[in-house]
Formats: structure tokens, sequence, C-alpha cells
């Protein structure tokens, strides 16, 4: 993060700022990793030294954007590319129709802006604002410049058409009636607007269904949690706070009645500073990322980063403000190369690797004889076998021709290091940072930082976020021997924060610390949350599963909603708009070859391939394994088969979802019930 002619402690006031450091052991620690870091590439050919701002990969220099560029990028990383180039792409349109209330103000804010910027150069957008959202322009004054806050502006009480996703808050983040006057609640939370002058593309979706399992008709709503007698433990001790992931992050921050009252939480070196958070189960279980297929686990990316986006508006915070920083990288080798070209090239030797092979080597040789070595990431090595193994790596890995067995420890650590300080972009969004740092100062709690924490690493890209899985799996070990290798949770995030987020502008001494610190404190979050932070919350999954069927239902319906836009864009241009309506119609259920709450689950690697189950209330997908175990247990390979089964519900408004073994299948078959239930690997 520093420059090199600024590789000495700064002199400044330690004043009662946020991120100032809380310890003098821990600014000496920083200090020592930035002058390890320079003295670590001298010898690396052609390459400049390797500080958390230069890395040692060449880099392209970063080119000064307007806003409108901004935006643009944003809305094509959050997958609302349409709103730019005009195509017919079902995927946008089902995004739109699935936004939260907060979610949709976050998206028309960016695309005022964008389309303001384009009419600033005499260019005309593709569309028109309200044939997205159905409502007026907000005026050219409405900047992004100027973060608004959510809760309580008349843009965001007259977006219509967006849903909340996890139906009705709890408590005290219920949404009010009066702050959505303009709408019209149906049974599972969505709005629909009766006010507007025109037709949106939210609106203009026929056939979208009013409940989440599908059916035109009303039922009893699903239980999301588990009765009391059923959750692991209620009694939440003292210490500990309940979190949950049933609801929008962004609205539940909208919705506080004392959120502007929250206390700055310091940063202490204490681990018993950070909360214990007790996240129930619910009857659908856990989902871990890995749960998902990669088609909605892309959707899960782009909900997450408008989830983010809007979540920092509700402070007043702009989330990103310049263009993401990228090197050029290399195209073959070990170091300085994308994680994606390394899996690339893995897989060609194991097709399900999901974290570099080179990057796994690194925490074996550590764990071999390393997790009680005191020091073993504050210590540098020896320079003239780092550098022959770097290029040892670099010419043989690939061809599985280098000999780890002379590499210590020691080396290994330092090549770990360098590993991730010399990717072409940084293993976390730095670009980030600026907007965390924000959020400290005025937010607060530890459980503000975690949400916002959570929804990075859930907009984080598949190789990013599974080799930071596996990175802080790994220091975890590291932190489990603090009482011989003296590297303690507080320690592993200072050492590593110049190595894991680096930027390449140029900042003072003082900004440089407040940014490595502000990295450590998250790094330092991600440790303490381990166990939790990677599971999806399960208000994203609903809105994957309602844009599934969003999608269904355009591709069986696209012609006739682009005839309906058409001739609404004809009568708003000769006419004054008038109100409209689209009446709501749901599919109809599938005939299906089983009766209503029995489910035929297939397993094609099983001796019992197939078998009908009636599910009842305290059905878990466990207890569908078991039946299968006891069916095929005249074999011992079928007994060991089974051992290493899961049961997936697939299709539907699903890609493929891994069940949680606690999973309460019959709830899972209500919101899906045109699903297929296979049980393998």
């Amino acid at each position: 993060m520093l420059s090199n002619e600024s590789l000495h402690p700064p002199a400044f006031s330690r004043s009662n700022s946020q991120a100032s450091v809380d310890s003098s052991t821990s600014v000496e620690e920083f200090w020592r990793e930035i002058e390890s870091i320079k003295e670590s590439s001298v010898g690396v050919k052609e390459e400049p030294p390797a500080t958390p701002t230069t890395p040692t990969t060449p880099t392209t220099e970063v080119k000064p954007v307007d806003e409108g560029e901004l935006e643009a990028e944003w809305l094509q990383d959050v997958g609302l590319s349409t709103l730019i180039s005009g195509n017919e792409e079902e995927d946008g349109k089902a995004l739109l129709s699935t936004l939260t209330r907060t979610q949709a103000a976050a998206v028309k804010k960016r695309y005022n802006t964008y389309t303001q910027t384009l009419r600033k150069k005499n260019k005309q957008p593709v569309r028109d604002v309200r044939d997205i959202f159905g409502v007026s322009e907000s005026p050219p004054s409405d900047s992004c410049d100027h973060a608004t806050q959510l809760d309580g502006t008349k843009e965001e009480k007259e977006l219509p058409g967006v849903t909340n996703p996890s139906g009705p808050l709890p408590g005290d983040a219920s949404l009010s009636s009066a702050t959505l006057s303009n709408g019209v609640q149906d049974e599972e939370g969505s709005f629909v607007d009766l006010q507007s002058g025109s037709m949106s593309i939210l609106e203009a979706i026929p056939g979208l269904p009013a409940h989440t399992n599908g059916s035109a008709d009303a039922e009893p709503p699903v239980p999301s949690a588990l009765h009391d007698d059923d959750y692991l433990k209620k009694n939440i001790p003292p210490e500990a706070e309940e979190l949950s992931f049933e609801v929008s992050y962004s609205e539940m921050v909208t919705e506080a009645p004392n959120r502007n009252k929250w206390k700055k939480s310091d940063i202490k070196k204490e681990d018993c500073a950070l909360t214990k958070f007790i996240v129930q189960k619910t009857r659908f279980g856990w989902t871990e990322t890995g749960d998902l297929s990669p088609e909605d686990m892309k959707k899960i990316r782009h909900l997450s980063l408008i989830e983010l986006t809007a979540f920092f508006d509700a402070f007043g915070i702009q989330l990103k403000r310049n263009k993401t920083e990228r090197g050029r990288g290399r195209d073959s080798g070990i170091f300085g190369v994308p994680l994606t070209v390394l899996l690339d090239n893995d897989r060609k030797k194991d097709p399900e690797v999901k974290v570099p092979l080179v990057l796994q080597k690194f925490f074996q040789k550590v764990e071999e004889s390393g997790l009680e070595s005191e020091g073993i990431f504050r210590l540098s090595g020896c320079t003239a076998k780092v550098k022959q193994y770097r290029e040892e790596l670099d010419a043989r890995f690939n061809a599985d021709k280098f000999k780890w067995d002379k590499m210590c420890h020691r080396e290994a650590a330092v090549m770990l290091k360098a590993f991730f300080r010399e990717l072409p972009t940084s293993l976390f969004p730095v670009e980030y940072i600026p907007a965390f740092i924000t959020l400290m100062e005025r937010g607060p709690h530890i459980k503000v930082q975690f949400q916002a924490l959570h929804l990075m690493v859930m907009a984080l890209p598949d190789a990013n976020r599974d080799t930071a899985q596996a990175l802080m799996t790994f220091f975890n070990k590291v932190i489990a021997n603090e009482s011989k290798n003296r590297m303690s949770l507080w320690n592993i995030s200072t050492v590593m924060a110049p190595n894991l987020f680096f930027s390449r502008s140029k900042h003072s001494d003082y900004e440089e610390l407040l940014l490595a610190n502000t990295a450590a404190h998250i790094i330092r979050l991600m440790l303490k949350y381990q166990k939790i932070l990677w599971k999806v919350p399960s208000f994203l999954i609903t809105q994957v599963r309602r844009m599934n069927e969003a999608t269904m239902l355009l591709k069986k319906q696209l012609p006739s909603v682009k005839k309906l836009l058409r001739r609404k864009t004809l009568e708003r241009e000769v006419s004054s708009p008038k109100t409209s309506k689209v009446t709501q119609k749901s599919p109809s259920r599938r005939m299906s070859d089983v009766p209503e709450g029995v489910i035929r689950v297939h397993a094609p690697l099983l001796s019992k391939v197939s078998m009908a189950i009636q599910l009842n209330s305290q059905t878990k997908a466990k207890d569908i394994l078991a039946k299968f175990q006891y069916e095929n247990s005249h074999s011992s390979s079928e007994c060991i088969k089974m051992q290493n089964q899961r049961l997936y519900e697939v299709g539907g408004n699903i890609g493929q979802h891994c069940l949680d073994p606690d999973a309460y299948i019959l709830d899972v078959y209500h919101v899906n019930p045109h699903a297929e239930w296979v049980i393998k690997h």
C-alpha cells in the first residue's frame, strides 16, 4: 500500500480515529512486513519492488473515467448490461423483477447518473428510466455525488414492482405501510404500484407467481425457522447476539428505528471485543457457497453487489468511486498469474479443483512442520533460496517436476505471501476499503460491519471466494497453535493485510496506514466469523428462485411482453399516461405421476435407484438418505457409496441445490414443487 519513498513509520497524532492502531507492537509488525516486502523484491528481474501499492507484476495505468463510465461498469457487474446495450435479455428483466425496495433504489440511482452523463454528451440512452421503473426520472441534481440515504426519501416510496423476498420482516424491522403508501402489499410482501403513469419492465412480466411455491392459490405460509424445541439452542448468552440471514440487510438498516444512534465500535486488540453471533438454522438448513450451481451462484454474485451497494447507500456512503485496478498479469508460470488461469491449468489434472494446487502445496508444507514454528509469517526466509524456488516453480510446477521435499516451511510461508501480493488483482476488492473506513467511523456496530463483509464475500468471483475460504481455514489452523508460534489473530491479520489488499494509487503515509489497519480489521472479521461467513443468506436464495421463475415465464411469453411494451410506449408518446395494471397469472401446477406431498427420489449410483417418499412436516434430508442406506445395506460397497452421498433438489426454480442434511424436505417441496430429487456425490 506504500510507495517506495515512504517505508518508514509516519509521524502522526494517534487521535480517536476508528482505525488508528491499537498497539505499538502492531505498528512495528506492519512496518517490518513492509520492509520485508521491499527486501524480498531485490533480485526479481524486471519487476518493481513489491509493496502493497506496487505488486511485482507489470501494471496497467488506471485512466481517469467519468461517473457515467463508472456506473456503466457497475450495471454490467451486477448483470444489468441490458440497460446499456438495449438487447432483450431475459435474465436482466428477471433480475429487475426480484429486487427489493432498497435494491431497486440503488439500481435506479446509478442508472439515472449513467443516463444524465450521456445527455451531457448529447447522447441518448437506449432505455428510458420510465420503461424500467415506471416512474418519472429524478431531476438532474440527483447525482451519485450526493449519497442519498434511502430511508424516507420520495424516490424510494414511489418505486413500483419491487419485492420483499423474505416476506414480512420480524420485530422492529417490519416494513411500514406508511413508508409504502403508494403500493398495495400482497400476501408474500411484494408491492405493485397503482399510481404509476406508465408500464415498467418490472410490471410487464405477466404470470409472475404471487406466492413462493408457484401456485395461484394462497397457502399457509411456510415457517422459515425451526420451532423453539428444534433450535440448536435458543438461549443466547449475554455476550452474544442473534444474527438473521432471512431478511435483506439493506432493508433492515433502513427500517431500524435507532439507526443513526448506533455507537461507534472501536478496534481493540482483544479477540473477545468481537461480538459472538448466533445464527439459528432455519427449516431449509444451511446453504454453503459450493451447494448451488455455477449459474445460480452467478446470480447470487449479482444480487450481492446490488445489495451491498444499497446497504452502503443506507448510510450515505458511496461504495466505489474509481475504476477497478487491474494488472496485465502473466500467461504462464505461477507468480503473477491470474487465479482463473492457474485453475484452468490445474483442472487438466483434477477437474474438481477449486483452489490453485500450488497454493495447496504451500499450505501443506507449513502444516507439515511449521504450525508450531515461532513467528512463522513474520520471518523473511533465505532470500537466495526463495529466489531459486520461485524460478523453479515457474518453470517446473505445471509439469510436476518441482521437488517439494527440499523446501522448508519458512520458504513456503514467504512464497505464500508473495503469491497473493503478486496477483494481477488483489484477492479482495481494495476499492471497497474507503467505504469500509467510512462505515466504521459512522456505524458502527460489529454486526453492521459483518453484514457488509458478508455481502462483499458473496459478490467475489468464484475463484477468489474459494481461495479466500481455503486461506482463512489455513490461517485458523495457524492461530490454533498461537501458544507455540506466537501468531495470534491480531498478528496474522496485521502481517497479511499488505499482502491481501494492495492498491496502485498513491496515498500519504497516514492514509496508507489507515487503509492497512482497516484491511487488517476486515481480515480479523473473516477469521473470527469463518464458520458463518461462507453461508449464503437465505434472502438471496429466495431472490434467485424468483429470478429463475421470472426467466422461465419470460421465455414462454417474451413475444407478448415485447408487443405489450411497444404498445405502452406508443400510448405514452401520443397521450397522457393512464394507470394500468397487468393481471397476475400463476403457472398451473404440472401434472405429476406422484400424489401431493409425495416425492420420487432418484439414486442412479445405487442398486436401489428410485423410491417414492411420503413427506411429513418432520421429514429431513438425512432421513431420506438413511432410508436409501437401509434399502442398500445388503452390500458393503453400497454402504461405502452412501457415505459420500447428498440429497439434491434439481430444476424447478433452482438450478441445483445440495441440501443440508437437517433441511425439512416438505418445506423445500412447498417452495419448489416442480423440482426433481436426486441422491449423488
